[in-house]
């Protein structure tokens, strides 16, 4: 059974309130506010709150009530990127300022025919990358949750496109995966979570942060059988108005060399499992996988 929900909260009328809100008022104000229901929503949402309070607590080792106020602070950010989301549906997208560290490797394989595969997380504002970069050499097939609102499905599907990028909606039938092979060969990008099933029915347990975790190998495996390199991209919040995107190859892919394609699939997911812990153990409060994510004893 899936322990994630993949869909925003809120509700379609309260998501509609939220575009309406930030058309009239500052981003601010809505940080204000978040900062008075977060405490609110930690009480109701248990599970949630719990398997982060557990995440500070055994994998970083912090006291109880050292644990609890960077629960707190985890949930407000996330509030926060939410709201950055919604901020930018309305129009808004000039507020934010973006930096990238390593666009060489992304500007090197985007002027190549070859396409590549971008290996995402829930951590930081991945999607946020999205809606503030465009691709101007190819263009990016995004893969989905397809269980959104049709408010966030709408205004994300507008802005996204405006970018060059296309979304496939993961599907139970595994259809998407005939647009993401379709997309590899014509020389395209798809990008993906890569901490996540979705819509990846294999995985492979990795030594993270301490502990083992399963992770999915979708991605991976797709880049062995075209021979495309992959980019972990990370989207973290530096400030209000800043985010700070990080670029990073993981191990070259060569289907031609004689190693078997398992262990090139299972070392692709343990160089982006790698990037994942150093960006998490720099960014502690900006993991927002709100479930038990490591194997219980």
């Amino acid at each position: 059974m899936r322990q994630w929900k993949g869909d925003t909260g809120g509700g379609t009328l309260g998501q509609r309130l939220l575009l309406v809100c930030f058309r009239l008022v500052d981003l601010r104000l809505g940080y204000a506010v978040m900062a008075i229901v977060v405490p609110f929503y930690m009480l109701f949402a248990r599970q949630g709150y719990l398997s982060v309070y557990h995440y500070f607590r055994h994998r970083h080792g912090h006291s109880a009530w050292d644990a609890f106020r960077r629960t707190y602070r985890n949930h407000y950010l996330f509030g926060q990127v939410i709201l950055d989301r919604f901020a930018i549906y309305a129009g808004k997208s000039d507020a934010f300022e973006v930096e990238i560290v390593g666009n060489e490797h992304y500007e090197r394989l985007a002027g190549g025919d070859k396409g590549f595969i971008i290996a995402g997380s829930h951590v930081g504002n991945f999607e946020i990358g999205g809606y503030l970069l465009h691709s101007y050499q190819k263009k990016i097939n995004a893969l989905i949750y397809a269980g959104e609102t049709e408010t966030v499905k709408r205004n994300r599907a507008a802005v996204m496109s405006g970018n060059n990028i296309n979304l496939i909606p993961v599907r139970e039938d595994m259809s998407h995966l005939f647009s993401v092979n379709s997309a590899l060969q014509n020389g395209e990008i798809v990008s993906m979570p890569c901490d996540r099933k979705l819509g990846s029915t294999k995985s492979v347990e990795c030594n993270f942060l301490g502990a083992r975790a399963t992770f999915p190998i979708g991605a991976f495996a797709l880049a062995v059988s075209f021979g495309v390199e992959v980019l972990a991209v990370f989207c973290m919040k530096i400030s209000s108005r800043k985010y700070r995107v990080t670029v990073s190859p993981l191990e070259e892919v060569n289907p031609l060399r004689t190693k078997a394609k398992k262990d090139l699939v299972n070392n692709l997911a343990q160089s982006y499992v790698r990037r994942l812990e150093e960006t998490v153990r720099q960014y502690p409060e900006q993991w927002f996988n709100f479930y038990e994510f490591w194997k219980q004893a």
